[in-house]
Order: structure tokens, then sequence, then C-alpha cells
């Protein structure tokens, strides 16, 4: 990685780490927050399945145990963040109650991200789909991904007070999430060692770094453009519904 890509890494992350952490300890926005995230873990856990049931077709027992653990994983990691929401009194929102066409803006606009729109810039969808998708692509993209997110969520976890439960305990969790991204990032690592020449997996893993720099700058030219307004992803929390059981009859004297 060149120092030109080093510094436009730093400023990127840095001004991600600064609007994730105004929102996280911010009690009026750090549902939305934790809705985004419990969404990007639970969302992976099919396409991670998907990959895990491709390796083991193409008799590659080694990687597709780590995809079964990391799906695991994420499904783990959604089940937090919806745990955390609940104390809160929120969880995600059911989209199916959006309407198509936003009030304002265009059409589908909800639908895109300009991160991944950047990331994954000159690939079609249908490349990205798990049974088509270059396994050299998803191994260095998601270990730039993995890598980054468990630095980005020990920086989250480290701002948190300790002086409440709720958010001493989102602390913890979020630090097992973090140490679950070191893991993830290792294997992926080592998934590409397995197939190319150090040198070789050096150049994928640059190539992916470029091109989260771009994508990182890309989501902030966004967040600006949109004046930092985000899309709302929670609602309020439906009560349970408490079953009342019938009275006991009353016992008749005789």
């Amino acid at each position: 990685m060149n120092i030109f890509t080093q510094i436009l890494h730093l400023i990127g992350s840095s001004a991600t780490a600064y609007i994730t952490a105004r929102n996280l300890r911010d009690w009026e926005t750090r549902p939305n927050l934790l809705a985004g995230f419990q969404l990007a873990e639970s969302g992976s856990v099919p396409f991670l399945e998907k990959l895990r049931d491709r390796a083991l077709a193409e008799d590659d027992p080694w990687l597709a145990e780590r995809l079964s653990r990391h799906a695991e994983d994420e499904k783990r990691h959604g089940q937090i963040f919806a745990h955390h929401l609940q104390q809160l009194n929120k969880q995600v929102i059911d989209f199916k109650k959006i309407p198509p066409t936003p009030t304002e803006g265009q059409p589908e606009e909800r639908k895109r991200s300009p991160f991944f729109a950047a990331f994954f810039e000159g690939y079609t969808p249908a490349q990205l789909k798990p049974e088509n998708i270059d396994w050299l692509v998803f191994l260095g993209s998601t270990y730039i991904l993995e890598l980054d997110a468990s630095q980005d969520f020990q920086r989250m976890a480290n701002i948190l007070p300790d002086t409440d439960s709720r958010s001493s305990n989102l602390k913890k969790g979020i630090l097992s999430i973090a140490r679950d991204e070191v893991r993830h990032a290792a294997y992926l690592k080592e998934a590409l060692e397995r197939r190319l020449t150090p040198i070789e997996a050096q150049k994928i893993i640059d190539r992916w770094r470029q091109r989260k720099v771009n994508a990182l700058l890309a989501m902030v030219g966004g967040l600006i453009e949109r004046q930092g307004q985000l899309q709302a992803l929670t609602e309020d929390r439906e009560p349970l519904e408490v079953q009342v059981p019938p009275a006991e009859p009353e016992l008749i004297a005789v």
C-alpha cells in the first residue's frame, strides 16, 4: 500500500470513527446505529452459508468449516445488537411497511449504498452472488472488511462508558464481536495464501485496500450531501401480549 493510499485510509477511517462514536454516544442515535449493525451482521449469514455449501461441493472442507463458523458468529452478532435494541425498547423496522417510493427523493433511493457501489465498482450483481463470485474476490474483499471491522468495533467499545449497565453490557458484546472479526480476517488471509504466493496475496489485499479507501470517501461524501441524515432503521418495540389466565371459579359453600 503506497503512502497516498495510507493517508486516504487514515482520513476515511478517522471520519468514519468520528461519525460512529458520535452516534453511539448519543442515546437518540444509538438505536439506529445498532440496527444498522444488526442488519449487516444477520444479513451476511445466508451468503456465508451458501459459500460454505459451495466450498463443500468443490471439495474444500477446510474453507467450508471456517465459513460455517463465520456464519454462526455473524448470527450471534446480530442477536447481540438485537438484544441491546430491545433494552432501548426498539426493534429493526419492518421494511414491508415502507412504500416503494419515499416521500422525498428518487424511487429505490434507500437501496443504493455509496460505500458498496464504490467498493465493488466494475462488478455486476450476478458476479457477486455466492454461486458465482470468484474466490479471490470474496477472500480479498472480505479480509479487508473483517480486518477493519475488528478495529472499528474495538474503538466503539473503548468510547462506551462503564457508568451505566446498558452501555457496559453493550461494550462487552462489541468486544466479543471484535475478537471474532480478528479470527475471521486471519482465516481469510490464510485462505488467500493457500491459493497464491505471499506476494500475489498481498497484491490482492492492496487492491481491495484501495477500493475500501474509495468506498469510505464515497460514503463520507454521501453523508455530507445528506447533511448527516440517515435512513431510520428502527421503530418502537411492540409490547408483548400478556395472556391473562381465566379467573378461578368461586367455590360455593353448601
